[in-house]
C-alpha cells in the first residue's frame, strides 16, 4: 500500500542518513574547495580537522535538515519508482531494461521537489565550517607576515546560522525560487542516478531470488543496494560537483563564482582540470552505498506493514 511504502522509505532514509552523514559532510567540503586554498587533503584529514576545530557534533552540521526532509525525499523516490514500474509493466510481465530506466527517470524527476531545497540548506550548513576555518587561517598568515594593527587583530568568530535563518533570508530576498537554486543541476544529477540505480538494483536483487514470487534474502537486497548505489554515485559525481558549487551561497577566499551549469563546467575544467569533477567521488560512494543498502533492506523487509498490521490488533 502507498502509506506502507511512504513509511518504509522514510524509516530507511532516517537510518541511512544518521549512519553516513559525517562522510557526506566531508564530501561537500572536498568538492567545494578550490585550488586557491585547500583546507583538506582527504576524507580522513577533513574529519580529523573538523573534530578538532568544531567538536564531534561539527560532523553533523546540517544533519537536522537532512533528517527532517529525507523522509519525504526517500519516500517519494522509492514509491515513485514502484508506481512507474507498476504502470509500465504489461500484465505483470518482466519490465524491459528501457522501461526500468524510464521508471527510474520518473522517480528521479519526482524527488527533486524535496531534494533541491534540502540540498540547498544542507550545503550551506556543511560548508560553513570550511569557510570559517579558511578565513581564520588567512588571518593567522596575515598576522605573521605583517606587523600592522589590522593584521594583528583577532580573527572574527564564526557566527553560526541555522537552516531556519537561511530559509527566511532566501524567501525574503528571492522568494521560493531561492530554495530551488541549482534545480537544473539537481535534475542533471538525480535523473541519471535513478536511471542507473533502479534497473541495476532490480537485476542484482533478482540474482538472489530462488523463486520469482519470493523476496530475496535481506543481505542480497543490502549488497545489491550498496553495489548499485556506489556505481550510480560515481557515474554522476561530475554533476554532483557542479550542483554543490552552484548551490553554495558563500565562497572562500579567491574562490570562483558561477552563473550557471555551463559557466561552472567551463571554469572547473579550465582552472582545476578534468579530475576536479571527481572530487569527493569516493566519499559519495561511501555515503550512497550503505545509505541505499540500508534503505532497500528496510524497504523490502516492510517495517511499515508490520506496524500497520499491529494497529488494528492494538486497538482491539
Amino acid at each position: 500500500s502507498l502509506p506502507a511504502k511512504l513509511i518504509n522509505g522514510g524509516i530507511a532514509g532516517l537510518i541511512g542518513v544518521t549512519c553516513v552523514f559525517p562522510i557526506d559532510l566531508a564530501k561537500t567540503r572536498l568538492q567545494n574547495q578550490q585550488n586557491g586554498q585547500r583546507m583538506y587533503a582527504s576524507l580522513s584529514d577533513c574529519l580529523i580537522k573538523t573534530i578538532r576545530s568544531e567538536g564531534y557534533f561539527g560532523m553533523y552540521r546540517g544533519a537536522a535538515v537532512n533528517l527532517t526532509l529525507v523522509t519525504p525525499e526517500k519516500a517519494i523516490k522509492l514509491a515513485a519508482n514502484d508506481f512507474f514500474r507498476h504502470h509500465l509493466s504489461k500484465d505483470g510481465k518482466k519490465l524491459t531494461l528501457l522501461r526500468e530506466m524510464l521508471a527510474g527517470c520518473g522517480a528521479g524527476t519526482c524527488q527533486v521537489i524535496v531534494t533541491t531545497p534540502m540540498e540547498m540548506l544542507k550545503i550551506q550548513l556543511q560548508d560553513a565550517g570550511r569557510i570559517a576555518a579558511q578565513k581564520k587561517l588567512m588571518a593567522a598568515q596575515a598576522q605573521l607576515s605583517s606587523s600592522s594593527a589590522a593584521a594583528a587583530a583577532e580573527p572574527a568568530v564564526e557566527t553560526r546560522t541555522t537552516a531556519t535563518q537561511i530559509t527566511r533570508e532566501l524567501l525574503r530576498s528571492k522568494g521560493i525560487a531561492g530554495l530551488y537554486k541549482g534545480l537544473g543541476a539537481t535534475l542533471l544529477r538525480d535523473v541519471p542516478f535513478s536511471i542507473v540505480y533502479f534497473p541495476l538494483f532490480a537485476n542484482l536483487n533478482k540474482l538472489g531470488q530462488k523463486d520469482p514470487n519470493v523476496k530475496a534474502p535481506f543481505y542480497v537486497s543490502f549488497l545489491s543496494g550498496c553495489v548499485a548505489g556506489s556505481t550510480a554515485a560515481v557515474a554522476v559525481n561530475p554533476c554532483d560537483v557542479i550542483k554543490t558549487r552552484l548551490q553554495s551561497l558563500q565562497r572562500g577566499v579567491n574562490e570562483d563564482t558561477y552563473s550557471g551549469i555551463l559557466d561552472c563546467t567551463k571554469k572547473i575544467w579550465q582552472r582545476e582540470g578534468p579530475t576536479a569533477f571527481f572530487k569527493g567521488a569516493y566519499c559519495r560512494a561511501l555515503v550512497i552505498a550503505p545509505l541505499f543498502g540500508i534503505a532497500q533492506v528496510v524497504y523490502f523487509i516492510g517495517i511499515a506493514e508490520f506496524l500497520l498490521d499491529m494497529l488494528p490488533k492494538h486497538r482491539a
